[in-house]
C-alpha cells in the first residue's frame, strides 16, 4: 500500500543522507488518487491533460527529492524548458538528465521521428563540442539542480562494434574532451561489454556506471557485484526499468495505467534496498540516485516504497 505521508518524510530523510529516490517521468494521470490530488488539475468539470502535465511536476516535488528527465533524450534542453522545471520544485532537488540521442546514437533507428536520417549513420555520435554547446551550457543556468548526466547508449551489434574494446577506445577519446566537474554517468546495454577495460576506462575519468534493470542486461545485484562496477566513488546511479528478458512494449501493454502493482520483482526491490543502505553507510559519500520506471513492476510509486520499507527491515 502507498502511503504517500510516510513516503514524504523518508525521502527527505535519505536526501539529507546524499540519498536519492525518484520516478522516469513524472507524468502520469494513473498516480491520481496516489500522489497527485485529481481536483488541482480539473477545468470546466472534467480533467484537464494540459493542465496535469504542465503543472504536476510541482506536487511530484512536494514528495520527492529528484527526478529523471526522459524527455531530454529526444531533443536537447532549452535554457527556458530547464528553468520552467527548477521553477516547479523546491530548493535542493535534483535532477537526472538522459543525454540527447543525437550524440549516443551511432546509427539512426528505422523510426519516423528520424525521417530521411532513419537507418544513416549518425555524424553526430559523440560529438563533444556540440554535446558541451548544445546540452552542457543550457544546463548552466540550473547547475546547483543537475543531480546527474546519463548517457544512455541503446544495444550495439557487431555492425556498430565488433569488439567491445572499440567502444570504449571511442568513450575515452570522448571523455578526454568533455568539460570537467560534471556528474557524468553511462548506462549501456551490452552486457558482455561490462568488462574490466570499460570499469577501468570510466573510473579513468571520472564516470560512474549506471547499474540498469533492463531487457538484455543482468539483473542489478549481478551488476553491482562486478569488481570495480563502481567507476565514481562520489557517485552512484541506478535505474530500475525492466525485469529482464522483458521487451518494453510488452510492459507497455501489460502495466498501463501504472495506477498499481501488477508484478513484484523482488531481485529488484532487493537491489534498490541494498544500493540505499550502502548510501546511507556512505554518510552523503558518494550521492546515490536511484530512479524507477512504471514498466518495471506496473507502478514506480509503490516499488520505491517496497525499496524503502525492505531497506528500513534491514532485509
Amino acid at each position: 500500500m502507498f502511503d504517500r505521508n510516510k513516503l514524504k518524510a523518508s525521502l527527505a530523510s535519505l536526501a539529507v543522507q546524499g540519498v536519492f529516490l525518484g520516478t522516469s517521468s513524472w507524468k502520469y494521470s494513473g498516480w491520481c488518487g496516489a500522489l497527485y490530488d485529481q481536483q488541482r488539475y480539473i477545468y470546466r468539470g472534467k480533467f484537464a491533460e494540459s493542465r496535469f502535465e504542465r503543472d504536476c511536476l510541482a506536487e511530484y516535488a512536494e514528495v520527492f527529492k529528484t527526478v529523471c528527465v526522459d524527455a531530454a533524450y529526444y531533443t536537447f534542453p532549452r535554457e527556458k524548458y530547464l528553468q520552467g522545471l527548477v521553477s516547479q520544485v523546491p530548493t535542493g532537488f535534483q535532477f537526472g538528465f538522459k543525454v540527447t540521442d543525437e550524440i549516443t546514437v551511432r546509427k539512426f533507428p528505422n523510426l519516423p521521428r528520424f525521417g530521411v536520417r532513419a537507418g544513416r549513420q549518425n555524424e553526430n555520435y559523440l560529438n563533444a563540442d556540440l554535446f558541451s554547446r548544445a546540452f552542457l551550457k543550457p544546463c548552466e543556468s540550473i547547475r546547483g539542480n543537475v543531480g546527474v548526466v546519463m548517457f544512455e547508449f541503446s544495444r550495439f551489434y557487431p555492425t556498430d562494434y565488433e569488439h567491445g574494446r572499440d567502444f570504449v577506445a571511442d568513450l575515452d577519446t570522448f571523455f578526454a574532451r568533455l568539460p570537467k566537474g560534471w556528474p557524468y554517468a553511462i548506462e549501456m546495454r551490452n552486457k558482455q561489454w561490462l568488462a574490466p577495460e570499460y570499469f577501468a576506462c570510466l573510473s579513468r575519468h571520472g564516470i560512474s556506471h549506471v547499474f540498469n534493470s533492463w531487457d538484455a542486461m543482468p539483473p542489478v545485484s549481478e551488476q553491482m557485484a562486478i569488481p570495480g562496477s563502481r567507476t565514481n566513488l562520489e557517485l552512484i546511479a541506478a535505474r530500475f526499468l525492466l525485469k529482464p528478458g522483458r521487451k518494453y512494449e510488452d510492459a507497455v501493454k501489460a502495466f498501463q495505467p501504472y495506477d498499481k502493482t501488477r508484478e513484484v520483482n523482488d531481485e529488484a526491490r532487493k537491489a534498490g534496498a541494498a544500493l540505499v543502505k550502502e548510501g546511507k553507510a556512505g554518510d552523503g559519500k558518494p550521492r546515490t540516485f536511484i530512479f524507477v520506471n512504471n514498466r518495471l513492476e506496473g507502478n514506480a510509486l509503490e516499488t520505491i516504497a517496497g525499496m524503502l520499507a525492505l531497506a528500513d527491515m534491514g532485509t
